[in-house]
């Protein structure tokens, strides 16, 4: 009696955890791959179930715990570990994205809005992009950490001002 019971409850809940699933995946055919999956460890979980507790709150916490491991894994599954000797994937050079020609042209639209800018702010800025740390500047050239940062922050905004018709 308890395992049709059990079955009862199962199916007047399907359309409701079919809701909750579209809300986990937002895609029609996962959803539907998520309630049965659900559903097939629900019933294998039968007799885990206590009798008079929260039928709803047990499948709702089954159907997110699914999901979860299920996101888990994918996420497990894209990641790359570069295992080659010295790291050969993760040390190669990567594409700078300079190597066409609209690269090129905007490498060249970028020097020239620098160089067109006082000395004052072309420098700290030009050190920056080489590495420099904020302090490394500051130091070099003897301005307090604060102008050197504001400065770069000033020829950063008149570089998108300037190039905003290149995005």
């Amino acid at each position: 009696m308890k395992s049709l019971s059990f079955r009862k409850d199962l199916v007047s809940l399907q359309d409701e955890l079919l809701r909750f699933a579209y809300k986990l995946t937002t895609d029609k055919e996962e959803a539907n791959d998520l309630l049965q999956e659900t559903t097939l460890k629900a019933l294998d979980n039968e007799d885990k179930y206590m009798p008079d507790t929260n039928f709803k709150g047990w499948m709702y916490t089954i159907m997110r715990n699914i999901f979860i491991n299920n996101y888990r894994k994918v996420m497990r599954d894209q990641t790359f570990v570069d295992q080659t000797e010295n790291l050969y994937h993760l040390n190669a050079p990567q594409n700078s994205g300079f190597e066409n020609t609209e690269g090129n042209y905007d490498l060249k639209e970028i020097r020239r809005v620098v160089n067109a800018l006082p000395k004052e702010y072309r420098v700290p800025f030009s050190m920056h992009v080489s590495g420099f740390k904020y302090r490394e500047i500051a130091d070099k050239l003897g301005l307090p950490l604060g102008t050197v940062k504001s400065r770069i922050f000033f020829t950063r905004q008149k570089l998108q001002e300037e190039l905003k018709d290149f995005r």
